[in-house]
């Protein structure tokens, strides 16, 4: 007798992307160039899964009581995680973000049911940064502070899931795994668990320029005078809690023009990607460059472009801000 099948609510379908492989980056470079394909979970990205991990530990240490409103700062992707896994799971959320983040996040959040404040971009350092102004909301009010970037159970949901599912569908073959960082647990996490089954797969740091994590991981200090980055939910200047006590194999400094060119390339393939994800790749492409051929590397297609569709996709914007869409993709590998 066969047994009923079991059905289980959005909350539970978190993870378990496929690996795409990126085909003219892989020729180019005769390396494997694989994206996990972040922007097909529920809430349409990687951060779901710290959204899951924060969630579902904050439950079982009873930090998180039913019913009870999660509050969050961040630049929209956990906020979103947040929102339709809490959501899912009977709880209310409260979005802190900066106002210079993409409209249609905003407006994305807003729809699924979230109370979003938008408040103006401040340093960490300044009190009316949008992570402290969560953390205050939180203790007036009574509410959870998901606290994504020193909460780590963000970087364990990636050594339960990302980390493992990579090692399934590679087969164990994979050589490098390359992210960017903005809270680190992505990098941090799956690296940790990628090194556990086999010590000699490097992890590389993607970092956008304006960011202080290539510096740390290069020199060993945070110096951050090198620029700027149009990149959302990327780019940290300080070492989180979900950073600490971790060293990569490589990092690189990533320019948005790479980045940009990349995935506008990557349209031709049918995927439409955010620029973070456009870092990410260019970091797998420079290891592959340096280090291959023949090497197997992975790393993270965070989200949709189409959430930035009135930025990097929108040729007015790029034009005004210098960027040149016709660039060969040859032009990455330098």
């Amino acid at each position: 007798m066969s047994s009923h099948p079991v059905y289980q609510s959005l909350d539970h379908h978190v993870g378990g992307t496929p690996l795409i492989r990126l085909k003219r980056l892989s020729e180019l470079t005769g390396c494997e160039i694989l994206g996990k394909a972040e922007f097909m979970n529920p809430g349409g990205s990687v951060k779901d899964r710290a959204a899951w991990g924060i969630i579902t530990r904050a439950e079982e240490q009873g930090l998180l009581l039913p019913g009870q409103t999660i509050v969050e700062g961040t630049a929209g992707n956990t906020g979103i995680g947040l929102t339709v896994i809490g959501r899912a799971r009977g709880h209310d959320t409260v979005i802190v973000i900066p106002e210079t983040q993409a409209p249609e996040k905003i407006r994305i959040l807003e729809t699924l049911g979230a109370d979003v404040i938008t408040v103006p971009a401040k340093p960490y350092t300044d009190p009316g940064n949008y992570n402290h102004i969560a953390s205050d909301l939180a203790e007036k009010n009574g509410w959870f502070w998901a606290n994504q970037f020193d909460n780590t159970a963000n970087r364990e949901a990636h050594f339960r899931t990302t980390g493992p599912e990579i090692w399934r569908q590679t087969a164990g073959t994979v050589n490098a795994f390359a992210a960017s960082v903005g809270t680190g647990g992505t990098l941090v996490g799956t690296s940790q668990f990628l090194k556990s089954k086999n010590s000699n797969i490097a992890s590389i740091c993607a970092d956008p320029y304006g960011a202080a994590i290539w510096s740390w991981f290069t020199h060993g200090h945070l110096d951050e005078d090198d620029g700027d980055s149009f990149a959302e939910g990327i780019g940290q200047g300080r070492i989180t809690k979900n950073l600490e006590g971790f060293q990569t194999d490589a990092a690189y400094r990533i320019a948005d023009q790479t980045a940009l060119t990349i995935i506008h390339h990557l349209l031709h393939e049918g995927l439409c990607l955010g620029l973070s994800s456009g870092i990410n790749i260019a970091a797998a492409v420079r290891y592959a460059m340096e280090h291959g051929p023949g090497l197997t590397i992975v790393t993270i297609l965070c989200d949709s472009g189409l959430k930035y569709e009135s930025k990097i996709y929108n040729q007015e914007w790029l034009f005004d801000n210098e960027f040149d869409t016709d660039l060969p993709l040859e032009s990455v590998l330098g």
